[in-house]
């Protein structure tokens, strides 16, 4: 089973997501990818604007679709989706952080 990453090394894509009061906040993608067997991507976002160094460590998980231009954000309800997100996130970042040795 392979999971495709999406997405370029060399300049980081930042998007904007706005919070529940309507305020956009920064956020830099760190890893877009799909899950064999499901026509869903994903992708993992950190945000930028804190300098606190916990909030380094939150990384949030969205389904997307893109349309054109437009990049539509879904958020993971189901248990199950999570799973699958997870695990998938803890393998590909493994296989990077094996690189680093």
């Amino acid at each position: 089973m392979a999971n495709q990453i999406i997405g370029n090394e060399e300049e980081p894509e930042i998007i904007y997501i706005p919070d529940d009061e309507g305020n956009e906040e920064e956020f830099e993608v760190i890893m877009k990818f799909e899950v064999d067997g499901s026509d869903a991507k994903y992708m993992m976002v950190v945000p930028l604007e804190s300098d606190d160094e916990e909030s380094e460590e939150e990384v949030y998980a969205f389904r997307y679709e893109e349309d054109g231009d437009d990049l539509k954000l879904y958020t993971i309800d189901s248990d199950e989706e999570w799973e699958i997100v997870e695990e998938t996130f803890n393998t590909l970042m493994d296989e990077f952080g094996g690189d680093e040795d």
